[in-house]
């Protein structure tokens, strides 16, 4: 494997990260079209049942020489993959398509990656990862009986803790546990900028629970929506051993929401998609049944309760890290899931 394409699947990655759990059902999937050395699209799928990451870079990428084109009026999947096979004219013959993941071979809510890319006939398609979805899988050998010069495994571990969301959710219950912070480790008051926020409540609209420890409802009397994007607000289990909380507190008074107090965790396991907002104790609570720890930081410091006042031991590797504006945001995986 070349390095160029490890750079460019890096790419394709860092994209796809940008999306990460909010394509759920979906996997996060990240796409790079390059033609003749030159970088034409820098793609991703955004949310379940809208164009593929190959769609919309394949899309993007035709536009870049073609920006008056007919194809910036279409919207829709279907309607791309139809202008696509129609008028590419051998446009995509010189170039490389880099893939997070296998195309899909299916035609579901959207068609098959797989059979657009054989109609556009790409000098190659490089790969990180085979796709898992029996129903979905089979792209590869679309291609390579197409004569599409197919090569798998780029940045192969890198993919798959990309996808590793998505293997967890298909097989049982993906629980993680959103925390912010300031350098210093304080989490008291608000932290978060306002970006950051609108991120979080993108995946509040996609989780089927919210879990939150009662000292934290009493406390800051939150409302747990997602008003910062207009998004349905998620379903509230509160842990507590404690079963009496103040009902004008806003997160109850929320339409079209179920709200548990429960002091069994194993109730999370009842949900597929879970996210858990609380503090450290929490934190250390709930460490041997979360699969991730996402960790908002915020460039600043302050005074307040901070990890030095906690008793914790907690062992997890960061797969991956961004920014929102000035906030990093770190993805870490429990070691052994």
């Amino acid at each position: 494997m070349k390095i160029d394409d490890n750079f460019y699947m890096k790419l394709a990655i860092d994209e796809a990260w940008k999306y990460q759990l909010l394509t759920y059902p979906n996997p996060a999937v990240g796409c790079v079209v390059v033609k003749n050395g030159e970088i034409l699209a820098i793609e991703a799928h955004k949310e379940a049942g809208q164009a593929h990451a190959e769609v919309n870079g394949l899309k993007a990428a035709f536009l870049k020489k073609n920006p008056n084109d007919l194809l910036k009026t279409k919207k829709s999947s279907h309607d791309i993959h139809k202008y696509l096979i129609e008028n590419h004219n051998g446009y995509f013959n010189d170039c490389t398509i880099y893939v997070t993941l296998e195309p899909c071979n299916h035609i579901g809510k959207t068609p098959s990656c797989a059979n657009l890319l054989k109609e556009l006939k790409p000098y190659k398609v490089v790969i990180s990862q085979e796709d898992i979805n029996k129903e979905a899988a089979g792209g590869i050998k679309t291609l390579n009986d197409a004569n599409i010069d197919v090569e798998v495994g780029c940045l192969k571990k890198e993919g798959y803790d990309l996808l590793l969301p998505f293997i967890k959710w298909t097989k049982s219950s993906f629980i993680f546990f959103k925390m912010a912070q300031t350098l210093n480790g304080c989490i008291d008051g608000k932290i978060s900028a306002n970006s950051s926020q609108a991120y979080v409540h993108a995946i509040r609209d996609k989780i089927d629970l919210l879990a939150i420890g009662g000292n934290t409802v009493r406390t800051d009397r939150p409302t747990l929506d997602a008003r910062f994007i207009a998004g349905r607000a998620p379903n509230i289990l509160i842990y507590s051993q404690k079963k009496i909380f103040d009902k004008t507190i806003p997160l109850f008074h929320i339409p079209n929401r179920d709200v548990k107090i429960s002091d069994n965790l194993l109730d999370l396991l009842d949900y597929k998609f879970v996210m858990v907002e609380g503090g450290y104790k929490l934190l250390n609570l709930l460490k041997d049944k979360l699969d991730y720890i996402i960790l908002i930081i915020n460039p600043k410091f302050r005074f307040g309760i901070n990890i030095e006042d906690e008793n914790i031991d907690i062992d997890f590797e960061i797969v991956h890290e961004n920014y929102i504006g000035k906030e990093k945001i770190l993805y870490l995986k429990r070691k052994v899931i």
